[in-house]
């Protein structure tokens, strides 16, 4: 896989990763899909900290998840695109949102999530698990 790279559409937010990530979830929780304006947000869960960003600090929308606990919204400011969520109930992962990598031709979902709230008409990639909230564990 090649080094993971993006940024946000009016470019002013860049960011790299050398890491693999862990999994691709397509969350249809309803704060998702009010976030992405769309069905469900693809996210790519990569390593806590492995995330390098240039040109400047991502503003925050401070959400709170179904678990009670935080969920930081990072977008940019000056555009409007969501950047990456940091969800303090997996602290071990950032959910960089897959619309804005540079390449995206190697995102296959491995999951869905939030299943529950999904819209009635998304047809689930075939072969993917689904979770009516978060997987366990």
């Amino acid at each position: 896989m090649p080094q993971i790279s993006g940024g946000c559409l009016c470019g002013r937010i860049r960011y790299e990763s050398a890491a693999a990530p862990v999994m691709v979830a397509l969350c249809h929780c309803t704060h998702c899909q009010k976030q992405s304006g769309g069905a469900f947000s693809v996210n790519v869960a990569m390593p806590k900290g492995s995330l390098a960003f240039t040109g400047g600090p991502t503003a925050v929308y401070e959400d709170t998840g179904t678990s009670g606990l935080p969920v930081h919204r990072h977008f940019c400011a000056a555009c409007g695109s969501p950047i990456y969520s940091d969800v303090e109930a997996s602290p071990q992962l950032d959910w960089l949102k897959a619309g804005t990598l540079d390449d995206t031709s190697w995102v296959r979902p491995s999951v869905n999530i939030w299943c529950r709230s999904a819209q009635p008409w998304v047809a689930f990639p075939e072969g993917t698990p689904r979770f009516e909230q978060n997987p366990p564990g």
